[in-house]
């Protein structure tokens, strides 16, 4: 049972490094920082949010899913990436919401979901990531 938990634990684990990592990846190399802004910018703007905000925060979401990514497709520094996801999901749902109160949740919520189960998951369970092989608690 603990080896099916574990291999729960990897598929997880790597499932939402590959959705993460590429996202980010996509925002920073395909798309762009400046076409995600300028994404964003007419309706922040309604709102009296300024592209300097806009800016930051698709650079800061940008880079944490593209780092975390890849940190949890190796798992590496798990629980503090995890925890960095986290917010990251919660600043893309504040930035949704103030944009369009009433948002397709379709790409967001199977990516909350997927980071709260890891985040119960007990470190133990991370037996094939490098914190198990570096001993990184």
């Amino acid at each position: 049972m603990e080896n099916k938990v574990q291999i729960a634990e990897l598929v997880i684990r790597l499932f939402a490094g590959i959705l993460f990592f590429f996202q980010g990846y996509d925002k920073i190399f395909n798309i762009k920082i400046s076409g995600v802004v300028d994404t964003f910018l007419e309706d922040a703007e309604h709102l009296h949010i300024h592209k300097p905000m806009v800016t930051l925060f698709t650079y800061l979401t940008s880079f944490i899913e593209l780092i975390s990514g890849m940190f949890l497709m190796l798992g590496l520094f798990t629980n503090y990436t995890l925890m960095a996801l986290g917010f990251d999901l919660v600043l893309v749902c504040f930035a949704f919401s103030l944009v369009r109160p009433m948002w397709d949740m379709q790409y967001v919520f199977p990516r909350l979901v997927l980071v709260i189960v890891l985040l119960f998951l007990p470190a133990e369970y991370n037996k094939f990531g490098l914190d198990h092989f570096l001993n990184i608690k």
